[in-house]
């Protein structure tokens, strides 16, 4: 029964529609071409040939080349396409939950939780160096990580002893906009009480990046993602059920209240990982699923599930690229390119739902 809801027989799922499995190709072509050029491009530019040659073990015509990209760009490659899938993920979960086009994966809170750990740690700890993690001196290069992760924890469990209690969608919708509201508050109010040099270390942490992950950490961080996405495909049917309203997902057998914990389970830990390791990413979430469904033609989540982490993942990737290329020798930051990509699309939901009245299936 595993095996039924795995991405593995999507093509069953595909039949004889070759026009999504020539999308598939496409995006997958595309996945590894993004992937390419992101270990390929940057301050220090490397031809793809040599990259792949690195990647198969072969000594490269540069010694340096190697230790670039093996020690620095392959894992911010890796961060990168994981977070863009886990985020596109996290928000097509939530936007069928709430029935919400414009609902994201940080709608529950999640992302201020993780905010307002690493506004506890970086805001009270005593500076020495501009650096962010030496500003914390004692605590390890997880440091940030541990604090928004119990952050995003202490919402996260929260929102699901609300969940059990709450029987309207809606009010729970409502709820993790409020707590996300109160963290924030907390949050500004920290930002009040702290010098110009704690502030701009929580600024500069603000702006997202893939850069700061590092082998040690993806340890951690595969997992636990790889893990929630197969969650989230094996929530496949469910979904699917719910997008036709609660009454009708009861009338198929559907425990509705275990569904909807298991959904805000697995997209609060998507997003909140994401957000703890790479600090709070805009848009991508938003964005992702709604181009799938246009691209796709089809709200069936057996197929935007697989479909939304490539896209994702490629998107995050074109972010990073975009990050890095625009400005020689300076990075942009991240959130900044997200928003750019993410504002268009967020903008064509909006006038497309004005236009029909009506959620997008």
């Amino acid at each position: 029964m595993l095996f039924k809801y795995l991405p593995f027989n999507l093509l069953i799922y595909l039949k004889s529609d070759y026009s999504r499995i020539l999308v598939f190709s496409l995006l997958i072509i595309g996945l590894v071409l993004a992937f390419l050029l992101d270990l390929a491009l940057g301050s220090v530019s490397i031809p793809i040939q040599e990259v792949i040659n690195i990647l198969l073990g072969q000594e490269p015509e540069k010694a340096t080349w190697a230790n670039i990209i093996l020690k620095f760009r392959l894992p911010k490659a890796v961060t990168a396409t994981l977070a863009g899938a886990a985020l596109g993920v996290s928000g097509l979960q939530m936007q069928t939950l709430f029935k919400n086009p414009l609902a994201g994966p940080f709608v529950l809170g999640i992302s201020s939780g993780a905010s307002l750990g690493v506004a506890l740690v970086v805001l009270t700890a005593s500076l020495t160096t501009p650096t962010l993690l030496n500003d914390l001196g004692i605590i390890t290069d997880f440091g940030l990580v541990i604090a928004a992760s119990f952050g995003a924890a202490a919402v996260l469990g929260l929102m699901l002893v609300v969940a059990r209690r709450v029987q309207e969608t809606m009010t729970l919708l409502i709820l993790g906009l409020l707590f996300g509201y109160a963290t924030s508050a907390i949050v500004s109010i920290l930002l009040q009480f702290s010098s110009k040099e704690r502030i701009q270390s929580y600024i500069m942490w603000t702006f997202g990046s893939f850069a700061g992950v590092t082998w040690k950490q993806l340890i951690v961080l595969i997992p636990v993602i790889v893990c929630s996405l197969l969650v989230a495909v094996l929530q496949s049917k469910s979904l699917n059920a719910l997008l036709l309203g609660e009454a009708y997902a009861r009338s198929l057998g559907l425990t509705v209240e275990k569904a909807r914990f298991s959904i805000i389970g697995s997209a609060s830990i998507l997003a909140g990982g994401i957000t703890a390791f790479c600090g709070p990413i805009a848009f991508l979430g938003v964005a992702i699923p709604h181009l799938c469904r246009s691209l796709f033609m089809s709200s069936d989540h057996r197929i935007l599930i697989p479909g939304v982490m490539i896209m994702g993942g490629i998107l995050a990737l074109v972010a990073d690229l975009c990050s890095q290329l625009w400005v020689n020798q300076m990075v942009l930051p991240l959130n900044a390119i997200t928003a750019l990509i993410g504002t268009p699309v967020v903008t064509w939901v909006i006038l497309r739902r004005n236009s029909q009245k009506s959620f997008p299936s």
